[in-house]
């Protein structure tokens, strides 16, 4: 790809590409620009904070139910079911809290 651009340019281009299906977002990233970028604007996609993760927490996240995004795709508001530990924790979707205040990270 970066054969044609002369040796300057090149080396500005990074040498490895991200896979959409593995790393969809390899920086920290909010929720809702972590779902502006999934098709349906994230419904249906499994989310968890990272820093869960760092926790230990294992088994934890959000199914996105339904969202609102603003026009920039980076504010809103996000409702979903919450599965804490393997166990269903909110039988009825209820408001997704911190969408902007925790990084975010979509969960195969």
């Amino acid at each position: 790809m970066a054969s044609g651009l002369p040796k300057a340019l090149a080396q500005l281009i990074p040498a490895t590409t991200y896979d959409a299906t593995t790393t969809i977002f390899p920086h920290p990233t909010t929720l809702y620009r972590t779902l502006s970028r999934l098709p349906k604007d994230g419904v249906g996609a499994r989310v968890a904070q990272r820093r869960w993760t760092a926790k230990g927490i294992e088994g934890s996240y959000w199914e996105v139910t339904k969202i609102r995004l603003k026009p920039d795709g980076q504010h809103g508001k996000a409702w979903g079911r919450l599965v804490w530990k393997g166990k269903a924790i909110s039988p009825q979707e209820e408001r997704i809290r911190g969408g902007l205040k925790y990084n975010w990270r979509v969960v195969d």
